[in-house]
């Protein structure tokens, strides 16, 4: 028996929502620890627009960043309560905005990077249910380009807002404009500013997959039609063989289950290219952003496990002069559940698992398709409590700076791990907090990590929070320096539910389809 579960009339949104008074929009205000280091001389800094940052990838250009930190971690410098969700912070022009639910309303937070202090908030009722359990705030992130914030809520708001003051520009409820259906959890892709288009994997109804929009007057300008529909995995330019060009890993709530990456010409919105890729399992969808490894190659990979299927784990794909995809190799085991793998130097890293505790760190040779290692990152945490508590890695998400990559664990864990082909190590290990669904890829500008805490946690009690910490080196540290093979290398050219009285225990070992965080 297939489960559909109705959009149901509580869950669709006012049109337009009204917008809530200051009074009840802001939510409580952060704590400000201590001054972040200044800014070493010489550093390379960058700004964090979106999710993916600037690059669209999970790899940050910035140097003089922290080496080491003690058991306790990085200095924190703020911390501010935050509603429930997903979506990770964008920072830009001296302002950092987070989107996430307070109450009843979706909130955009807009705050002073350094101190926390907020600048102006803007709410609208979203009145959302998740069927599955999981948070019923915002999955997909926040944009900032040119003085504009653009917003995808859970209930299909599409948001124009003034980054200045947070005054609405324009808005569309996509929902009823085009049909959306609640999918699993809500919408969660984050929409793409492209020249002068706002696109979003909109998944309507009648083929209506992927639509642009005016992103100064929020007009519509073109529908992409295509059976594939909405998923979690956010879209990326592709500017192959000098055509400027934008992909869209879709596949979301169908019966049967479909999906799989569209290249898609941003003048015209013509498809130009498609290439399934998809569990048949029903409660599954696509999550993992699309990755690009040189100028003509992209690897896609779902992990929800389907023995027996072609579209199982992961695909090297290779586009031709005419756009056509084929595929290079592919490996049933390579399945990210919803992080990003990050290429480096002709190999693919990445956590490869859909539960928690099968999740291995993996290491893959981008030409061959061959798997170089995989481990598993599990030890035993000390707690302050004196507790000894089973700790790992899991699903966590990666973050390349310089020649190292900054590692986020599903369970609050951050640390170093220096990777190669020829295997891992881990440094620096600190136990931010035990929460799980620890699943937003954190956010690295101006030489400050900001860590998205999206549960209570399990040991200290502290609600889910955004906490800024310092990564600024100091002028007695080694700063960290960029990898030149990293970003010219391409396939081929490859230089040498737990209780605080209980342990952990993953929540995640059901039948359920997780919460894709983008």
């Amino acid at each position: 028996m297939v489960w559909v579960s109705p959009l149901k009339a509580a869950d669709q949104a006012a049109s337009p929502p009204q917008p809530v008074t200051a009074a009840d929009a802001a939510g409580p205000a952060a704590v400000l620890h201590a001054a972040p280091r200044p800014v070493p001389e010489g550093a390379k800094q960058e700004d964090w627009p979106r999710f993916l940052g600037s690059r669209n990838t999970p790899v940050s250009g910035e140097t003089g960043i922290l080496q080491d930190w003690p058991e306790s971690g990085p200095p924190m410098v703020w911390e501010m309560p935050k509603g429930s969700g997903y979506a990770s912070p964008a920072i830009a022009k001296g302002k950092l905005v987070l989107f996430h639910r307070l109450k009843e309303n979706e909130t955009v937070d807009c705050l002073e990077p350094e101190s926390g202090k907020r600048l102006w908030s803007y709410s609208y009722p979203a009145p959302y249910r998740d069927d599955f359990g999981y948070s019923d705030g915002p999955r997909a992130g926040p944009v900032i380009e040119n003085g504009r914030v653009y917003t995808f809520g859970v209930t299909g708001w599409l948001k124009c807002l003034d980054l200045a003051d947070g005054k609405v520009v324009w808005e569309v409820d996509c929902q009823t404009k085009y049909d959306m259906t609640k999918n699993f959890f809500g919408a969660g892709s984050s929409p793409l500013v492209h020249g002068p288009l706002v696109l979003a994997n909109v998944g309507g109804g009648d083929g209506q997959c992927v639509v642009a929009f005016d992103k100064a007057t929020g007009a519509e300008k073109w529908i992409a039609r295509h059976e594939w529909g909405q998923s979690y995995a956010s879209p990326i330019p592709a500017p192959w063989h000098g055509q400027d060009r934008v992909m869209f890993f879709t596949g979301g709530k169908s019966d049967p289950a479909i999906g799989g990456l569209l290249v898609i010409d941003p003048e015209q919105g013509k498809i130009e290219s498609n290439y399934p890729w998809r569990a048949r399992r029903y409660p599954s969808v696509n999550a993992s952003t699309p990755v690009l490894c040189g100028n003509d190659h992209v690897f896609i990979t779902q992990s929800y496990v389907d023995r027996g299927h072609p579209q199982n784990g992961g695909v090297m794909l290779k586009s031709d002069a005419d756009g056509k995809l084929s595929e290079v190799w592919h490996d049933p085991d390579f399945g990210c559940h919803f992080m990003t793998p990050v290429y480096d130097a002709g190999h693919l890293y990445a956590f490869s698992g859909e539960k928690e505790r099968q999740c291995d760190l993996v290491c893959y040779d981008a030409t061959t398709g061959k798997r170089l290692w995989r481990e598993r990152m599990e030890w035993e945490y000390h707690s302050p409590e004196g507790r000894t508590i089973p700790m790992g890695l899991y699903r966590a998400s990666l973050l390349k700076v310089g020649s190292r990559f900054l590692c986020q664990g599903e369970w609050g864990t951050l640390c170093w791990l220096d990777l190669t082909p020829q295997g891992a190590k881990r440094s620096s290990t600190a136990q931010l907090f035990t929460a799980q669904q620890t699943w937003t890829l954190p956010a690295l500008s101006h030489g400050l990590l900001y860590v998205s805490q999206n549960e209570d946690d399990r040991l200290s009690a502290k609600p889910a929070r955004l906490i800024c910490y310092d990564l600024r080196a100091s002028a007695a540290t080694t700063s960290n320096t960029a990898s030149p093979a990293a970003a010219a290398a391409a396939p081929g050219s490859s230089p040498s539910t737990p209780s605080p009285a209980a342990p952990p225990t993953p929540a995640s070992e059901n039948a359920k389809p997780e919460e894709k965080p983008q």
